[in-house]
Order: C-alpha cells, then sequence, then structure tokens
C-alpha cells in the first residue's frame, strides 16, 4: 500500500479562513493580525481581556528518548487535540516552531506526519511569521551594541576578556561556534574570541517563550548579563541601553501565531528552544492564553521527557504557575526495538523479545513522570509494521509499572485513531487527581539542584565539576540567583550524557562542563557532556535534497 508523503497531505488539506478559526474560539478578526489567509497573530489586547477566564485542563505530550526509527511526539500531540474534539470537547493544540536549522540539517519539519498535521506545513517549517528572525536579530544588535559601547571609549569599563554575549544564526554552522570578530585593523574594533550558538539557544528566545508581557520582556530583556568588569561586577543589558530598541524588535513576535489543524481545530504554534540545550517548551503566552479559550489545552516539551518535561515541569510550570492535569508518554513499537538492540534496518520484523528488552527506557521515563505527582498515559503511537504481539508487549509491560498505554492510529486515521486516547486524557484531566509539584524547591543550593535532577531523572550516581564551576555557582547564590532553576544542556538520545548508552543505564556519571547564567530569562543553564548549543549539520544534509520542482513547490523539505 502507498502512502502519500506528508506534504502531499498538507498540500491537500480543506484548509479554512483563519479568521473563522479565530471566530471558533471567540477572537473577532480586529484581533487578528493575518499573514496571508491561513495564519494570524493574535492581539495583546485581546489576551489581556481574557485573563480573568477560567483555565481549562492542561494537557502535556512528552516521550521516551528519540531514535533514529522516530517517536511523533509532535504528530500524536496534534492528533490528540484533533481526538478531543472528535469526541466533543473543546480542545485547542500549543506547540513549538520550528528552527531552519534541523529543517536542513537532519531532524525535519516540525508540523506533526500523516493525517496529524498543523497546516500550512510548509510556511511554518521556513520562515512562516518571522518570530525568529526577530529574534535572531533583537539578540545580534544586543551583540552590536556592545562592540560599539567599547569602539567608542568603553564608559562602562567593559572587561573585553570577559563579553559573554555571543552572536546567534537560525541556521547548523559548527565553524561559528569559535570566533575571533573585528579583526582588521582600528576602525573595525577590538579584537576578541567568541562564537555563535544556533538561534533557539539564544537567552532572548527563552526570555521570549516566558515572558508574560511586552513589559516584562522588556525588562527581562534588561535583566541579561552580557559581560563583566574587572572587578568582576556585571554589565546588564539595560546599561548597553538596548532592552528598548530590542523590545521593539520583539513587539510582533511576542503575539501567539494562530493557525489550525488538518481537521481545522485551532492550534497556537509560537516559540521554539530545543530541549537539548534549552527549556524547550513553547511560549508561556500562547499556553496561558488558550488554557482561558478552550477546555483542554494539549501542550508539548521537546525530545525526552529527561529533558523537555523536567524542563516543563521545572521551569516553564514553575515560572508561569502551570499545573499539567495529565501527562501522554510517547512510545513506538520500533523504538522499543531499538533500545532493545534492533538495528534501524531490521525494524520492520516482528521480534517482541526486543519490545521487552526495549521497555525499561519507557518504563523509567513513566517512573520520572510520576515523580511530579502527574498522572501517565502511554500513547503506543502505531506504525504501519507494528505486529499485535509487539503491541500487545509495550500494553502488558505498561501495566506493570502501574500506568496503561493506548494504541493510537492517527498518521494513518486522523482524530478516528486518537479517540480512546482523548476520552481516557480527557477523563484522567476531568477527574482533577493530579498533584503536580516541582522536583526540588527554589532554596535548594544551585548545585544541589543539578544533583537532584541527575541522580532523580537520569538515575546517575554523581555529578562531577571542577572547582571553577562550583565556585561560579556559590557566586551567583552570593549574588542573589540561587534560587533559580537549572535547565541541563545534554544529548537527547541516552538518560546518560553518552548518546550510545540507550535503554534505562545506571551507575553513569554527569559531568558539567561549563555553567551559564541566564538572568533575565530566569535559571541557570549546566552544559554537560559533549553537548553543543551551536549544531554541526549531517554528512548528508537533507539541504541537498531541496529545491523547487517544475511546479513551483518545493520538494526535499519533508
Amino acid at each position: 500500500m502507498a502512502f502519500k508523503t506528508d506534504i502531499e497531505i498538507a498540500r491537500e488539506a480543506k484548509k479554512k479562513p483563519i479568521m473563522e478559526i479565530g471566530a471558533k474560539l471567540g477572537i473577532d478578526a480586529e484581533h487578528l493580525l493575518p499573514y496571508g489567509h491561513d495564519k494570524a497573530k493574535v492581539s495583546q489586547e485581546f489576551i489581556n481581556s481574557v485573563q480573568d477566564r477560567e483555565n481549562g485542563k492542561l494537557i502535556l505530550v512528552t516521550a521516551i528518548n528519540p531514535t533514529p526509527a522516530g517517536e511523533g511526539k509532535t504528530t500524536t500531540t496534534v492528533g490528540l487535540g484533533d481526538g478531543l474534539n472528535a469526541i466533543g470537547k473543546n480542545a485547542m493544540v500549543c506547540i513549538r516552531e520550528a528552527s531552519l536549522g534541523p529543517n536542513f540539517g537532519m531532524k525535519g519539519g516540525a508540523a506533526g506526519g500523516g493525517m496529524a498535521q498543523i497546516v500550512p506545513m510548509e510556511e511554518m517549517n521556513l520562515h512562516f511569521t518571522g518570530d525568529f528572525h526577530a529574534i535572531t536579530s533583537a539578540h545580534n544588535l544586543l551583540s552590536a551594541m556592545i562592540d560599539n559601547h567599547i569602539y567608542w571609549g568603553n564608559e562602562l569599563e567593559i572587561d573585553e576578556r570577559r563579553v559573554t554575549w555571543r552572536r546567534v544564526l537560525d541556521m547548523n554552522d559548527r565553524a561559528l561556534r569559535d570566533t575571533v570578530t573585528s579583526l582588521g585593523g582600528v576602525a573595525n574594533g577590538f579584537p576578541r574570541q567568541t562564537g555563535f550558538d544556533i538561534t533557539v539557544a539564544s537567552e532572548v528566545m527563552a526570555i521570549l517563550c516566558l515572558a508574560k508581557d511586552l513589559n516584562d520582556l522588556q525588562t527581562r530583556l534588561g535583566d541579561m548579563i552580557v559581560a563583566y568588569r574587572r572587578d568582576r561586577s556585571p554589565i546588564y543589558a539595560r546599561d548597553i541601553k538596548a532592552d528598548g530598541a530590542m523590545t521593539v524588535l520583539l513587539r510582533d513576535a511576542m503575539q501567539p501565531n494562530l493557525v489550525q489543524t488538518l481537521e481545522n481545530n485551532p492550534a497556537f504554534v509560537h516559540g521554539g528552544p530545543f530541549a537539548n540545550i534549552a527549556h524547550g517548551c513553547n511560549s508561556v503566552t500562547a499556553t496561558t492564553t488558550a488554557l482561558k479559550l478552550a477546555d483542554y489545552v494539549v501542550t508539548e516539551a521537546g525530545f525526552g521527557a529527561d529533558l523537555g518535561a523536567e524542563k516543563f515541569m521545572n521551569i516553564k510550570c514553575r515560572k508561569a504557575g502551570l499545573a499539567p492535569d495529565c501527562v501522554v508518554l510517547v512510545a513506538t513499537i520500533r523504538a522499543m526495538k531499538m533500545n532493545g538492540g534492533v538495528a534501524k534496518a531490521d525494524l520492520g520484523d516482528e521480534n517482541v523479545d526486543a519490545v521487552n528488552e526495549g521497555c525499561a527506557n519507557l518504563g523509567r521515563h513513566i517512573g520520572n513522570l510520576k515523580q511530579f505527582g502527574v498522572p501517565v498515559v502511554v500513547g503506543i503511537n502505531h506504525f504501519v509494521t507494528d505486529t499485535d504481539a509487539e503491541v500487545q508487549a509495550v500494553i502488558d509491560y505498561v501495566e506493570t509499572q502501574g500506568a496503561e498505554a493506548i494504541l493510537c492510529q492517527h498518521w494513518e486515521k486522523g482524530s478516528e485513531g486518537t479517540k480512546a486516547l482523548a476520552t481516557r486524557v480527557a477523563e484522567i484531566a476531568d477527574a482533577g487527581v493530579s498533584q503536580f509539584a516541582p522536583l526540588y524547591k527554589d532554596d535548594l543550593p544551585l548545585f544541589e539542584k543539578i544533583e537532584r535532577i541527575a541522580t532523580s531523572i537520569y538515575r546517575a550516581d554523581e555529578v562531577i565539576a571542577d572547582k571553577k564551576v562550583r565556585d561560579q555557582l556559590r557566586a551567583w547564590e552570593a549574588a542573589g540567583y540561587g534560587h533559580l532553576p537549572i535547565c541541563i544542556a545534554k544529548t537527547q538520545y541516552s538518560f546518560s550524557t553518552d548518546p550510545s548508552l540507550r535503554g534505562a543505564p545506571t551507575g553513569h556519571s554527569v559531568p558539567v562542563r561549563e555553567v551559564r547564567l541566564s538572568a533575565g530569562a530566569g535559571f541557570v543553564i549546566a552544559i554537560c557532556g559533549d553537548i553543543m548549543t551551536m549544531p554541526g549539520l549531517p554528512r548528508k544534509p537533507a539541504a541537498e535534497n531541496i529545491r523547487i520542482n517544475e511546479e513551483g513547490l518545493v520538494e526535499g523539505l519533508f
């Protein structure tokens, strides 16, 4: 049986005008800023007008550790949103925007797949409404203003050796990880070593996703530490007088983007930090607004639950006062087999023993999520090669972990394939049984917070950090930043910092290579193992196959 590609399905979608989608949510046309006919931004005025309404139920979709076999977290998020609407519930989807780096690298699009997609899919995976370009521009404006301040006399007495603010680019480019700027003589400024991160790792991205409104945005931008003086006293973005202009560049980007699913259900797509190097959740503005507009809001957190869900709980929920009512943990039979030692080329063959062997990774995530006091349902994202015996093996295993697993066929059948999951999730959310609490308290010392995550979530024996890292954490505590949560940057492929170590490893160590203070976003980043904040392209990047065909349509992006 030949299946249509994601992009073929998306192009056949019967989209409704975005004004009709807004009307479903009670958003008048005057409060929608249209970008064409099928996407629009929601005005801050409208967002402010609904803040007194009661919140709907919040459902988080997360996943096991990603494998090359694919897990389909976004696809399941969209499918569950459609499924809830199909059983008569008023539901919305909230997901992140796509970064150009992975799209032209190896990950591909971020709009779902099959019959569970967000449209317009091509635009969402390319420039969309320009939010990432605005973030890149605002970030690099600050970079330019720092170097310009130094050039024109350095009134703030910035120590040029201690400029911590790097530049960003929304593309994978390993050559820019470490660079030297201002070469070429006196007219070009003072040479110094610096580098680039990918835009999604920018503190500006994190701030956009955590800020409540424009005033909060500007305050947070001003709070960012960009450099230090020789006496180690900090220089803030507001000292450079960049926060106002940055806010202007980000004014429209702060407004959530309204689009629709293939089944014409409303979705917010806004923000997009990576969960392996940032906090990995869509914007607080989008989620909190959706909770005022719908009875059920389905959102996602990036990569596996050890990264995205942990940060959703400990950072986003803590900062925004949110509490999930239910968590859906996405797993695939194919991924279970890969965790059980099966090669990718052999995933199509039935292997119940390998499924059982690989379920340890799934079980670890179930146990971790329960630590937050939130009920967990496993969504088995169905592939056509899955056999009944393999599916039953996962269902039986999940039952031994005190949870339940439900087969989902949304990729093939859309909402019809998620009605069972939607029904159960709604029952759990409505029952009000969630007793959510973050993993650690604000007053726990920073290094102990890192240890708590490493031992409780990664099941490591120890955290390894040299004296420089520990002293830096203590200095930040003395400066008043000890209450901040931790954002771990590590590989997404394993509970450990070794990407080749699949399953549910124990007895490993977590080496902290570097720590960074994101004072504006409100967290401390611990960079572990070999993770990079500027990814590189693979040997054969997806960009090699992307082109415009004779019909003027994009090929190779999906």
